[in-house]
């Protein structure tokens, strides 16, 4: 319970300070912080989880990492559900959060999208459905490469929260024109939930483009790593 407890604390700060700063602090008259901060503050939030929780629960905070250490052999099938749920949780909580903080604001709307992700006519860059999938896939499955490599039993671990927090804000750096960036079902799950219609419809795409992308990446790093 107390992984799981972490869990959804760790998932709930990825979506309240990721999201939050797409949502608050992005295109704040004069001095908002664009892609770039919203990059930042994305992989800030696993760095600064990766040191709070990780002798904890591992600090997962994505049902694709928690997959792809699954296919990798690095957990146990037995708890991939139980962390889930608790990531999908702290993952709503946090984008209730949100929501309550930006509603305050005079003229809020939820049209404006809370950081969902999206493609299409919902892509900060209109791209396609298909542009989508592969960004995620591709996305998730680098990302997995490093979480693997990162926390291999021969890799430094004072640094693994470094790296794979930087790995995440490259990845941001990269697609949030293209879906906003999800690379995380859950992620997307809690903002989806509150905006509903258009971003609940398209959700389906930010699971099954992660959790493929992260189940091939845990196969493949299994074989190229000869101390697995």
């Amino acid at each position: 319970m107390k992984k799981l407890v972490a869990e959804f604390i760790g998932t709930f700060w990825l979506v309240l300070g990721g999201c939050g700063s797409a949502v608050l602090a992005a295109a704040f008259p004069e001095v908002g912080i664009g892609l770039l901060g919203v990059s930042l503050a994305f992989g800030l939030t696993v760095v600064t989880m990766a040191y709070a929780i990780g002798h904890i629960s591992g600090f997962h905070l994505n049902p694709a990492v928690t997959v792809g250490l699954w296919s990798g052999g690095r957990f146990p099938a037995t708890e991939v559900i139980p962390y889930i749920v608790f990531q999908v949780l702290g993952a709503i909580a946090g984008a209730f959060v949100l929501y309550l903080i930006a509603s305050g604001q005079a003229g809020f709307s939820l049209a404006g999208g809370l950081a969902s992700n999206g493609y299409g006519d919902h892509s900060p860059g209109s791209y396609t459905m298909m542009s989508g999938f592969i960004t995620e896939f591709v996305m998730t499955f680098m990302f997995l490469i490093v979480i693997l490599g990162a926390t291999h039993k021969l890799a430094s671990p004072a640094m693994a929260g470094l790296a794979i927090g930087l790995a995440l804000t490259l990845i941001h750096l990269i697609s949030i024109p293209v879906t906003n960036t999800s690379v995380n079902p859950a992620r997307s799950t809690g903002p989806a939930i509150m905006v509903g219609d258009w971003a609940m419809a398209q959700l389906w795409l930010f699971w099954l483009a992660p959790l493929l992308g992260a189940l091939l990446a845990g196969l493949v790093y299994r074989w190229l790593s000869p101390d697995e």
